[in-house]
């Protein structure tokens, strides 16, 4: 079973095959599982779904911060773009985590700015990208990546099984994300990750409502941690969210419109 894939992210994992390939060209899969083991033995690492329940067990809300230049919608959002001060700001902040886009080609990011922000603080951090092959898992770990995100539009049963395995035997975590119910039972037939995040922006046509988070909450097992992901903009939101028992959240655009996005986020989560 495959979910359909909406049009724009067929466009961008039609990409990112293509990126793929060319990376491959660069460095071999070989030399990445060199530089991921290394990243086990050196830069081990610190343990993404267990910060988040960390935060959430203080009676704090869960916050992964995301870290974002730019998007396909709203084109640049933050210039200039500092992602060290950035991550330094959220962790001064409370973010329980962060989130660094690396897509280059429809977000402006880039792996560079994992390492810098990972390196700037001492939060875990998971790779936010499109992930469709095992070499970008393995590049995520041989990068410093804590955590990767699997999306399940863009993912078969099959390939959402053998990534999440192989992100597990890497050592990281993974939050797959889902928007609707077919992709729910998808994520929920195929892997055991802990975390679980429920998109509110529709892929098809990049509306956002928080309905979709409350829509699909009862169906998520107990045992697994509901992320909310886009949308959240006011308190009223967060209150929203944590009246209906979801505490951990991924907020970036809110963040990075702000003149000082750590001290958005304390306000934010007040």
């Amino acid at each position: 079973m495959q979910v359909e894939t909406p049009t724009i992210l067929r466009k961008i994992v039609a990409r990112k095959y293509e990126e793929i390939a060319e990376r491959q060209l660069r460095t071999p899969f070989a030399n990445l599982e060199v530089a991921a083991a290394a990243a086990n033995a050196h830069n081990p690492v610190r343990g993404f779904a267990a910060a988040l329940r960390r935060k959430i067990g203080q009676g704090k809300a869960g916050v992964i911060a995301e870290i974002k230049k730019a998007s396909p919608s709203k084109g640049v959002i933050r210039d200039p773009f500092l992602p060290k001060e950035i991550a330094a700001s959220y962790e001064k902040g409370g973010a329980a985590c962060l989130s660094v886009l690396t897509d280059q080609d429809f977000f402006q990011g880039h792996e560079d700015y994992l390492v810098e922000a990972r390196n700037a603080c001492s939060l875990p951090v998971i790779r936010k990208d499109f992930i469709v092959d095992p070499y970008q898992v393995m590049e995520a770990r041989s990068i410093g990546a804590d955590c990767v995100l699997l999306i399940a539009a863009c993912l078969t049963g099959k390939e959402l099984r053998e990534l999440d395995q192989m992100a597990r035997d890497l050592s990281m975590d993974v939050l797959v994300e889902v928007h609707n119910r077919a992709e729910l039972e998808l994520a929920l037939e195929y892997t055991d990750t802990e975390l679980l995040g429920i998109n509110n922006r529709d892929l098809h046509t990049f509306e956002l409502s928080l309905q979709h988070t409350f829509e699909l909450m009862n169906d998520v097992p107990k045992d697994r941690l509901i992320v909310t992901e886009s949308g959240i903009h006011t308190r009223d939101d967060v209150a929203a969210m944590r009246e209906n028992d979801i505490h951990a959240f991924l907020v970036g655009e809110t963040f990075m419109k702000a003149d000082n996005p750590g001290e958005k986020l304390a306000d934010l989560f007040k």
